[in-house]
């Protein structure tokens, strides 16, 4: 009979090829994840406080920050930690819970991009029936079933990750727990559990992708039959922002799938675009040529300082 002894604290080895750069890269990802909690809290806030934001397109928005403030919190606050020489650990409970969180709240993108993609395909395609296809209870069914979604496929990544013997070594080769660097540290062959993991985020991205897709064709032929300049440009700006965004969460996706074999420093640059500098630029996407976002921040701003001055 062999002694092993169960791995109850795991060392994050950080981002590959970096040695030297923590100080850069810790003021870069501080600046990120600054900008992203900040804007993102703004847009909920916006959303929250404005009536005319009351509406399909701005209840999901304000999911989308949710998720914003969410995801770049999984991995970042740990990340800026070790960068700021504080230690590298990280016990086994909480290689759980990241990986747990990163694995919901990256798929609840997905479905939540999709359900956003549906929401432009209705307003534009069937206007006249848009209030009673996307009323209150819709809207809140779609978003509870994105949420949910999104718990069940991280329950079944985690329990196929953890549900292995861990008794070392512990260092994972990453800057966070993820499936691909913490599944070859198991003790027991693993080679299912990456499969079944491999297969499943990718056919998930692959079926909210195609669905983002035959929304905006349809979009896009519908738009085309309008036959007024200013009608066509009206319709294309409400669905830009949200093409931007998608275009900034696949993008990366895509270029790394493309690669025949990327490197680990690409593939933590690309995770990286889409843990910190995603959810940064998504509040300047949606706000910077959004009427209605920009009257509510200013709004906002204008009665803090009347009640400021008040006191």
């Amino acid at each position: 009979m062999t002694n092993n002894t169960m791995v109850t604290e795991f060392i994050l080895l950080g981002i590959p090829d970096t040695a030297g750069l923590e100080k850069v890269l810790l003021f870069l990802f501080s600046t990120l994840y600054a900008c992203a909690l900040l804007g993102n809290f703004l847009i909920l806030t916006a959303v929250i406080s404005s009536q005319r934001l009351h509406t399909p397109m701005y209840f999901f928005l304000g999911n989308l920050s949710i998720f914003d403030l969410g995801f770049c919190s999984t991995t970042a606050p740990k990340m800026l930690s070790y960068l700021s020489g504080q230690g590298r650990g990280i016990s086994f409970q909480g290689c759980i819970i990241q990986l747990f969180f990163y694995h919901c709240l990256g798929s609840t993108e997905c479905f939540l991009y999709t359900v956003m993609a549906y929401d432009r395909f209705v307003a534009i395609c069937f206007p006249l029936r848009y209030t009673v296809m996307m009323n209150h209870r819709v809207c809140c069914v779609l978003a509870t079933g994105t949420w949910m979604s999104g718990c069940v496929h991280a329950i079944i990544l985690t329990t196929l990750t953890f549900q292995l013997p861990y008794c070392g070594p512990s260092e994972v080769g990453y800057y966070f727990c993820d499936m691909p660097a913490v599944l070859p540290l198991a003790c027991e062959d693993s080679s299912l559990a990456q499969r079944v993991g491999f297969t499943n985020v990718g056919l998930l991205s692959l079926i909210c992708f195609f669905l983002i897709l035959v929304s905006y064709t349809r979009i896009g032929i519908s738009i085309s039959k309008i036959r007024s300049t200013e009608g066509r440009q009206r319709a294309f700006s409400t669905c830009s922002a949200h093409l931007t965004a998608i275009v900034c969460a696949y993008g990366p996706v895509i270029i790394i799938y493309l690669q025949p074999s990327p490197s680990p420093l690409l593939g933590a640059i690309i995770q990286i675009l889409n843990n910190l500098v995603t959810p940064t630029l998504n509040p300047l996407i949606y706000s910077l040529r959004n009427k209605d976002v920009k009257a509510a921040l200013r709004h906002i701003f204008l009665k803090r300082n009347l009640s400021l001055e008040n006191k």
